[in-house]
């Protein structure tokens, strides 16, 4: 507050006599005084204004920081699922989350598809409302890009749902499993009390929900009486795998009818099952004309195919034949026979055919062996009881009381990873400690099943190793092998980005574990820095087994997991994965080491998945990556999963013979002779250095005692 000097005018008395009359001076000087007087009013009243002004303004800045303060506090929240945040870690770079979804009614639905019993609750609607929940579909970054038989599916399983005046459709913080379309009515959006927008009718919301069990980050409630078509993840995502089982089953089944392809295994129908079109014919359309280059091979999925043939260039086609569904032709073309012998034409009422190119027939089928990554020797069962034997052995002698902690190296959503010594032997480990209600709460019993699988049966040195498991009735341990070399993603937060050669060694360690794992049939589904510790020597190792599976050659899963900004097209779109969703990460992984962040980013998991659905080609590379960098993730990174680099038949061995790795002595890296590019300062076996800071677990858990974890 401005304080202002007030003067006091001293008063002269005088006689009232003619003489004593105030003078002109005299009258001069009291006009300026009234004038002082009324400029000091006007001045004090300005400045109480704009004291007034300043109080408003200040009062404001107080909101806005309370803002400020919430929308930390939320992010603070978030953040802590992986990893809390500490003096050490700089805010700008923080530890992804990662997310896991897996629908423990996948296998009936397989089930049910197979045999052919699925039926989904269709719910009578107006042609109206069938356009309108369309729009909003096509209308909707998330939704319009699904195939045009899903959206007719959702169209018709979408049922209604009316809300009154003032009543929450989604309230923030609750746990969403429905998608929304509004057709009558209006909607406020809000959040943390502060509105956020208005929704009319013809609009999609909550699409999020509808991929994994998640909360949602805002209000909407009902401005006026509002009518909505609902939809529940259960529902949507068995549309999603139905439409992908069954085209697959249905071309499978054709593809296995061909005398041709016979001989191929399951593994390599279920590859051409993956790349095999399905085009169709009007009645009378030539699919094959006489004499025209040959390039493609068909099999009738519907409909005929009459075959006609001129025996010379002047006379007229005779009928040979007519084919019908199950029948194939072409197949001299993918042989090596150019020029076509025969006329194919479309028979009555039209023809739909499998169809197969030359170029996918040369990559998939012709030279392929029957077992994939027949280069491998696999290790006998015989042999691998025998080395878990000697294992357990081996580490028989430490039990869970003679581990003493020394510093936490890690925290994620269900635990922590603590650096501990044996007080039998004084050897170092890391125990990875998860907590057991919480893996029941999220449904993660699986996948922390088959994570000890896994890595208890690894044996890479490109792999983080397994030694023994414990337990009791709060938590589940894994003592795990030390890596004091730190995380790769504390270097690369470090030092903002890698060089090609840094890049090159550390992608090269990736591609030795994953070439072990996708041997094994195994997907691994969360890479990323987080997940990639250096050994003492600087060597790479992947850690974090939790979202890893066995599926088999051939053969895909219907799980939502991974990190937003590194999860493949297919996984977004629940088209089912295989091992090539390896492929598309590992892609994410080396632009994000040679430009320090990923390309795909967005405010909101939501708009990062619409963001990755649009398309590398989208992204615009830095000049720092180079052209062979820049043409193999655009290789890795194909939308089509059958078209990256490490899905054909040469599998990961395609990827090791990229230009990019023109020179590099993959021998030397699996015999550990190459000196890494970053060897990292561990001065003991209990020098945690590397590791940032993290502060301690005060959250005890409640006992678990369902017994599911029997096996572990």
């Amino acid at each position: 507050m401005v304080l202002m000097r007030r003067f006091t005018w001293p008063i002269v008395h005088r006689d009232a006599t003619a003489d004593n009359l105030p003078s002109i001076k005299d009258h001069t000087k009291m006009a300026n005084v009234r004038d002082l007087q009324a400029a000091l009013s006007e001045r004090d009243k300005e400045l109480q204004i704009k004291e007034n002004r300043i109080q408003v303004l200040e009062s404001e800045l107080k909101r806005k920081d309370e803002q400020i303060r919430k929308i930390e506090s939320e992010l603070d929240k978030y953040r802590s699922v992986l990893k809390p945040t500490t003096t050490n870690v700089p805010k700008s770079r923080l530890p992804r989350l990662g997310i896991s979804a897996e629908p423990t009614f996948a296998k009936h639905i397989e089930e049910r598809i197979s045999k052919r019993t699925a039926s989904l609750d269709h719910h009578d609607k107006s042609l109206r409302s069938k356009e309108l929940i369309k729009e909003a579909i096509l209308d909707n970054d998330f939704l319009k890009n699904l195939e045009a038989s899903q959206i007719r599916e959702v169209v018709e399983c979408m049922y209604e749902k009316t809300f009154k005046k003032d009543e929450v459709i989604i309230q923030e913080g609750d746990t969403g499993s429905h998608l929304y379309v509004l057709e009558d009515g209006k909607c406020v959006v809000s959040k943390e009390g502060q509105l956020l927008g208005n929704m009319g009718p013809g609009k999609a919301f909550g699409e999020l929900a509808i991929l994994y069990n998640c909360t949602r980050t805002a209000t909407v409630k009902a401005t006026i009486n509002a009518s909505l078509w609902v939809i529940n993840r259960q529902t949507f995502q068995t549309i999603m795998m139905k439409t992908g089982l069954m085209r697959q089953a249905e071309h499978m089944e054709f593809l296995k009818s061909v005398p041709l392809l016979k001989e191929l295994g399951e593994d390599a129908l279920h590859k051409i099952a993956d790349v095999i079109d399905e085009q169709h014919y009007d009645e009378g359309e030539y699919v094959i004309r006489q004499g025209a280059r040959g390039e493609t091979f068909f099999i009738i999925k519907k409909g005929t195919i009459i075959v006609t043939m001129r025996q010379n260039v002047h006379d007229e086609p005779t009928m040979i034949r007519e084919m019908t569904s199950g029948e194939y032709f072409g197949e001299k073309a993918l042989k090596g026979d150019d020029f076509r012998t025969a006329n194919c034409i479309a028979g009555k009422g039209g023809t739909h055919c499998l169809v197969l190119d030359r170029e996918a027939y040369s990559q998939f089928i012709n030279g392929l062996q029957f077992k994939e990554y027949d280069d491998k020797t696999e290790t006998p069962a015989s042999v691998k009881l025998e080395k878990l034997r000697e294992q357990e052995s081996e580490y028989a002698h430490i039990h869970l009381e003679d581990l003493t902690v020394i510093k936490t190296l890690g925290v994620g959503g269900f635990g922590r990873v603590e650096l501990v010594k044996s007080t039998k032997d004084k050897r170092t480990f890391a125990l990875k400690q998860l907590k057991k209600h919480h893996i029941v709460e999220t449904r993660q019993q699986d996948h922390i099943m088959s994570e000890k699988r896994i890595m208890f049966e690894a044996q890479s040195p490109f792999i983080v190793r397994l030694y023994k498991t414990f337990k009791d009735n709060k938590y589940l341990y894994m003592l795990l092998e030390t890596c004091l070399g730190g995380e790769l993603w504390t270097v690369l937060r470090d030092k903002s980005s890698f060089d090609d050669s840094t890049c090159r060694f550390y992608v090269a360690c990736v591609l030795e574990a994953f070439s072990y794992l996708h041997s094994n049939g195994i997907v691994y589904r969360d890479l990323k820095p987080e997940n990639l510790l250096l050994d003492n020597k600087g060597y790479c190792k992947l850690v974090d087994f939790g979202f890893a599976k066995k599926i088999g050659f051939g053969r895909k899963t219907w799980t939502f997991c991974g990190t937003p900004e590194y999860v493949a097209p297919e996984i977004i779109l629940n088209k089912g994965h295989d091992l090539s969703a390896d492929y598309w990460s590992l892609g994410i992984l080396m632009y994000e080491l040679l430009t320090g962040s990923p390309p795909f980013c967005g405010a909101d998991p939501m708009k990062t998945y619409n963001i990755i659905l649009r398309g590398m080609d989208m992204i615009e590379f830095p000049r720092k990556i180079t052209r062979n960098a820049h043409v193999l993730i655009k290789k890795l990174c194909r939308d089509n999963p059958a078209e990256r680099l490490g899905y054909q038949k040469g599998g990961l061995k395609d990827i090791m013979k990229h230009r990019w790795f023109d020179g590099f002595n993959w021998e030397g890296l699996r015999q550990g002779k190459l000196t890494p590019p970053i060897i990292p300062k561990v001065k003991s076996a209990t020098d945690a250095s590397n590791f940032d800071d993290y502060p301690p677990d005060d959250d005890v858990p409640i006992d678990d005692m369902t017994g599911w974890d029997r096996d572990f």
